[in-house]
């Protein structure tokens, strides 16, 4: 499975799940229930997920269909961010 947007709308993956599902591409929601227990707040983003041999296609019918760009969805990070990164005001005083 790959990854193919993280949200916290429901109903934009809602709609998007059905869109797939009517153009035979099996897609998933991860992540619904942990949104659950947090009190559904919205503070946890669900995924959506297809099989990476349908992905390309998938990303595809999501571009086209205009909903969202999913080039602004998921930043490249070449690496994980340090702890540092959160408290940038720690390093220079404790460095």
């Amino acid at each position: 499975m790959k990854e193919l947007l993280r949200t916290n709308d429901a109903v934009l993956l809602s709609w998007l799940t059905a869109l797939l599902q009517d153009s035979g591409i099996e897609a998933s929601v991860l992540d619904a229930h942990t949104s659950i227990i947090e009190g559904s707040i919205g503070a946890l983003p669900r995924r959506l997920v297809v099989s990476e041999a349908d992905y390309e296609e998938a990303r595809r019918l999501v571009e086209d269909s205009g909903a969202v760009s999913l080039a602004a969805t998921k930043p490249e990070r070449s690496r994980p961010p340090s702890a540092w990164g959160w408290f940038p005001g720690l390093r220079r005083r404790w460095s």
